[in-house]
């Protein structure tokens, strides 16, 4: 195929960027993961950091077991010979713009990062799946999986390039995107890496409130608000009050970003899905049933699936809003030495703004 046949697609898909690049090992990549980890600069996060020996390696993706997301070929004549496992010649990254108008937050409501409005990867996944079926070979889809950099795939088949935040910004859509691959055994003609970068802007860098991107294109982890609201244990004292009436994630470097204003005059108008979740509510945070909390919000990652988690940091924000104490007061009392601390920390800082 093509890469104009293949930068024709997204639209036919529903998808807002697509590129290809021939498989090969991210050797700098992994070296990059490794440095960093040693650094302490990821803390606890495991996802694609944890195996750098796997998801760096697309060229190992379609080897056998065939996974259970890939197409085999049709058996050879006679049927009685297994075929040879497919091997990944291209690897196809995508980019779905998840950016919507959200209004205003609500009194007694906490706020949600946008990617995490609706369940964007899920759209995401059933359309390269689509994209698979109709380049035909054998393929696996990988999206919001350990097992691959998607970011990696990305800039290298010209979907983005890297930003001083660390994600990976899209020429028309900014960093406002999710990102998934298609590892596929089809050779496909590469579409060239994007000519464009940050420049001279550091505005992200100044704008991050606990200094967590002291090094452009460098995350500290350990500093991070978004990794804080995802962490298993007590958030800092030293960055609660930064968290304001966020209660998961963080979107204050793209908000800030350049390459990410004008994205909502392109998509004006245009509401989030049906059951969209712009803000949540604090009191359904701490009072709703803790398995029925968990179910509900599995789109986010939660340490252990632990509504626990989500408790806390609806406290943090109840404290950050004005809240009712009445909500934070029978964690104060509570057995859960987590959920007490968060609890007294709360109603200490609405007695303070009294």
């Amino acid at each position: 195929m093509q890469a104009s046949e293949l930068t024709r697609l997204p639209e036919e898909l529903g998808l807002d960027a697509v590129g290809a690049a021939p498989v090969s090992a991210y050797e700098e990549t992994e070296r990059h993961i490794r440095e960093r980890r040693a650094r302490g600069l990821f803390a606890d996060m495991r996802f694609t950091m944890a195996r750098p020996e796997v998801s760096c390696h697309p060229e190992t993706l379609l080897d056998s077991p065939l996974p259970a997301a890939a197409k085999p070929r049709p058996p050879l004549l006679g049927g009685s010979v297994e075929p040879t496992p497919p091997r990944a010649r291209t690897v196809v990254s995508a980019a779905l713009c998840y950016w919507a108008e959200g209004g205003v937050v609500p009194a007694g409501h906490g706020r949600l990062p946008r990617y995490t409005w609706f369940d964007a990867y899920a759209v995401l996944r059933e359309r390269l799946d689509e994209l698979g079926q109709r380049l035909g070979g054998a393929y696996r889809v990988l999206v919001d999986a350990n097992q691959h950099v998607d970011r990696e795939a990305a800039a290298r088949s010209g979907v983005g390039f890297y930003g001083k935040n660390t994600m990976l910004i899209t020429r028309h859509h900014g960093s406002w995107v999710v990102l998934g691959t298609l590892v596929t055994d089809v050779e496909l003609e590469p579409t060239p890496p994007l000519d464009a970068d940050c420049g001279s802007c550091t505005l992200c860098i100044e704008a991050c409130p606990t200094g967590a991107l002291d090094e452009p294109g460098v995350l500290d982890a350990t500093r991070c608000l978004s990794y804080w609201t995802q962490a298993g244990g007590p958030i800092p004292e030293e960055y609660r009050r930064e968290l304001g009436d966020q209660v998961y994630g963080c979107d204050i470097c793209q908000d800030v970003c350049p390459w990410n204003r004008g994205v909502e005059k392109r998509r004006a108008g245009q509401a989030p899905p049906e059951g969209a979740e712009p803000h949540v509510s604090l009191l359904d945070w701490l009072e709703a049933d803790g398995e029925e909390l968990a179910r509900r919000y599995d789109r986010l990652f939660v340490p252990r699936n632990d509504p626990r988690f989500l408790r806390r940091n609806a406290l943090v924000a109840l404290g950050n809003t004005g809240g009712d104490p009445a909500l934070a007061e029978p964690y104060a009392a509570s057995d859960d030495p987590l959920l007490r601390e968060q609890a007294e920390w709360t109603l200490a800082r609405l007695e303070e703004d009294a």
